[in-house]
């Protein structure tokens, strides 16, 4: 890795082979890891353009607002990147009830990994996602 990427001024997003590039989603509030996701060209761009977290579904081959269907928004306050720009950093400000996760709890980190086993670690659900989706 050239040493003036780490060093520059200039945004420029390093994408993958298929376009994308990794975005980690924290709250602007305490610092919690909400989401992970991944963002094209466009996603990058309307997130940009409107303050609003948008991203590509791998999954479903499709950009995607996020809170689009839910109503659990995602207000961009600041986005930063690593060292080479092949990963960024999206701190959010959540509007809705707060739920980031498709589940409807706050974060999609929700279980942690004991041995071979998984354990809640925040079982609260913000909104039924039966009801939503």
């Amino acid at each position: 890795m050239a040493a003036d990427l780490d060093e520059t001024l200039v945004f420029q997003p390093r994408l993958d082979a298929q376009g994308l590039i990794p975005a980690i989603v924290t709250d602007a509030g305490d610092g919690r890891v909400l989401m992970f996701a991944h963002m094209n060209e466009e996603a990058l761009r309307l997130t940009r353009a409107t303050g609003l977290a948008h991203f590509w579904s791998r999954s479903r081959q499709t950009l995607w607002k996020k809170g689009e269907t839910s109503g659990e928004t995602l207000r961009v306050v600041s986005i930063l990147t690593d060292c080479d720009q092949d990963v960024l950093q999206l701190i959010v400000r959540p509007e809705g009830r707060g739920a980031a996760c498709h589940t409807g709890r706050r974060s999609c980190f929700y279980r942690r990994l004991e041995g071979d086993s998984l354990t809640l670690v925040d079982d609260l659900r913000l909104f039924d996602p039966a009801k939503t989706y």
